[in-house]
């Protein structure tokens, strides 16, 4: 392993451990087991290090959504399994709910920009799902960004949003059927 991929690791390690503002560059460089210069020879500072292990999630939630895509199925299970998927693996993954955790109670800036800039990747996989499907003819022309916006959202609500109301967790089967008869409906042809 190099030493770039070794201080990566290393600061993800820490942002899960102590979250994005408790973090040191000295804490990132003893755990990798580097000198700090080492550190800033590869990231300029913590926000750029930070940035790209974010950015490093993002592509591991889009490969997660890509395995569970199947062009043999509709476009409702195609996408209700991709929002799935990578909802589950923003509750999942220790360092994403860290980094929520943290913009919740800390409202730490460079968490909320790095947080927005996740969502706005999400929302960008899934508009070209949708405008795949588009072009395809398999369902309505529409504005596959606010479309993207208001199936990610309206997931994002059921699954994480309703049990923190709610004594209990809403069954996927339900979630998919509710979304079939609701806005699925209205965008199949």
């Amino acid at each position: 392993m190099d030493r770039r991929q070794e201080i990566l690791e290393a600061a993800a390690k820490s942002f899960t451990l102590f979250g994005y503002k408790a973090t040191t560059m000295e804490q990132v460089a003893k755990i990798a087991n580097v000198g700090k210069g080492t550190i800033y020879t590869f990231f300029a500072n913590k926000e750029i290090l930070f940035q790209e292990i974010a950015m490093s999630l993002v592509q591991e939630m889009k490969a997660e959504a890509d395995a569970v895509l199947d062009s043999s199925v509709s476009f409702m299970d195609n996408a209700h399994n991709a929002l799935m998927k990578m909802l589950q693996f923003r509750e999942k993954h220790l360092l994403f709910a860290k980094l929520i955790e943290e913009e919740k109670e800390l409202r730490t800036p460079a968490v909320k920009q790095v947080l927005i800039r996740i969502e706005t990747e999400i929302l960008s996989y899934v508009a070209a799902l949708i405008q795949k499907r588009i072009d395809k003819g398999e369902i309505r022309d529409c504005d596959a960004e606010l479309v993207s916006y208001l199936l990610f959202k309206a997931y994002l609500a059921f699954i994480v949003d309703w049990h923190e109301l709610h004594d209990d967790k809403i069954p996927e089967e339900k979630i998919l059927n509710l979304f079939k008869e609701t806005i699925f409906r209205g965008l199949i042809l």
